[in-house]
């Protein structure tokens, strides 16, 4: 995919506030990136957009071949569903829902006749045979992590993008999800593009883009 000439700005009391400027970027299919720099640089909103959860104010995303920019709600939610998944900090799982229930259901809304055994396929690369059938609140943050990923990687997804995957989680187990996504994104051959606050995970990453002012710079070696 590509970013080209991207740019983000947004109305504030005070003005036009610009988020992103001139970003020009190319990921390779299979390679992971992370997107690092520090507070309010703009990182999670470049994930945003690459991923076509919103539209750009200047230059264009291409995925697959489409320019996400010109393609309505609808539209970017189709390539969404075709080639994307997604990972978030705060896991994002439906309470009401089993495990089973939230990885089925992207399956399901894709009309996937084997979503119930891919789904369990997929909880079981994560570990979880055994949680199947327990809610979200009877799962450890941890846990719960890890249904999202299996959730993530369900619809077999050309691209994942995740958002501070490790967040909210200790260090111990913030390490196990790591080594985990890294592990799948081999597995299935899927591009991974990370937004993350800490140079550990980068570094397990083939390339770091490094944010500072909504621009992307070259770090000082």
């Amino acid at each position: 995919m590509q970013a080209k000439q991207l740019g983000k700005q947004v109305t504030s009391p005070a003005g036009q506030l610009t988020i992103l400027h001139d970003i020009n970027l190319t990921i390779n299919g299979g390679e992971s990136i992370a997107i690092v720099g520090v507070s309010g640089s703009g990182k999670s909103t470049l994930l945003g957009l690459l991923a076509g959860l919103d539209i750009p104010t200047q230059g264009n995303v291409i995925l697959n071949g489409s320019d996400l920019g010109q393609l309505d709600e609808d539209g970017r939610a189709h390539v969404r569903k075709q080639y994307v998944g997604f990972v978030f900090q705060s896991f994002q799982l439906l309470q009401s829902l089993t495990a089973l229930e939230n990885v089925m259901l992207p399956l399901e809304l894709a009309a996937n006749e084997r979503s119930g055994e891919i789904a369990e396929q997929r909880l079981a690369e994560v570990g979880l045979s055994d949680r199947l059938h327990h809610y979200p609140n009877q799962l450890s943050g941890g846990e719960q992590q890890r249904v999202a990923i299996a959730r993530a990687f369900a619809g077999q997804p050309k691209i994942l993008f995740a958002d501070e995957p490790t967040g909210n989680l200790d260090e111990a187990t913030a390490d196990r999800i790591i080594k985990l996504l890294f592990k799948l994104n081999k597995e299935h051959g899927a591009t991974l593009v990370l937004v993350t606050h800490d140079q550990n995970i980068a570094r397990l990453c083939d390339r770091n883009v490094t944010l500072a002012g909504g621009k992307i710079v070259i770090p000082v070696t």
